[in-house]
């Protein structure tokens, strides 16, 4: 009887084979896949959006309006908006607002103020401009082109305020 299933199994074992020997290998008329390229060269300046988040954006009068909250794209990857909060303290009250691409301004460099007449700097200062960098790390360096500095947007806070708000979705 073992003798019997050690014959069925090896005749089993032949059959199945034979197939697996039978079978050609035809020439491929595609070409060969190209390897892996190196990674892209990218132009400059280049930004990370996950930087941007959180970027204060300022009107030419040096007021803070809002800061980037969201960045929106369209599936081919074109920034179609960005969403600054505007308004309220600490978070709370914040009025999301969605500025098209076109109408705010990215800055690399930190922002400066503008010393006023009545109040002369010191000696010690340089004239006309003091830095008010408002990052707590060092600055950046020249050649560092991760994320801008801020951005600048030509409004006021109560146009800003006075805009509709963002909608994310039709449930929010």
């Amino acid at each position: 009887m073992r003798t019997r299933y050690l014959v069925s199994g090896l005749i089993a074992a032949a059959l199945l084979s034979t197939t697996a020997f039978a079978q050609t290998t035809t020439p491929s008329t595609n070409p060969p896949p190209a390897a892996m390229a190196t990674a892209p060269n990218l132009s400059s300046p280049h930004w990370r959006t996950s930087k941007m988040i959180g970027l204060d954006v300022y009107n030419e009068q040096n007021e803070k309006l809002g800061d980037i909250n969201e960045i929106i794209m369209d599936n081919s990857g074109k920034v179609l908006g960005y969403v600054v909060g505007v308004g309220g303290f600490l978070g709370m009250g914040e009025h999301d607002i969605l500025i098209e691409p076109s109408k705010i301004k990215f800055v690399n460099e930190p922002r400066r103020t503008q010393t006023s007449a009545a109040n002369p700097p010191p000696a010690t200062t340089p004239p006309a401009t003091t830095r008010t960098d408002t990052r707590a790390s060092a600055p950046r360096a020249a050649t560092e082109k991760w994320f801008p500095d801020h951005a600048m947007l030509s409004a006021t806070k109560d146009q800003l305020k006075a805009m509709p708000q963002f909608k994310y979705s039709s449930y929010n």
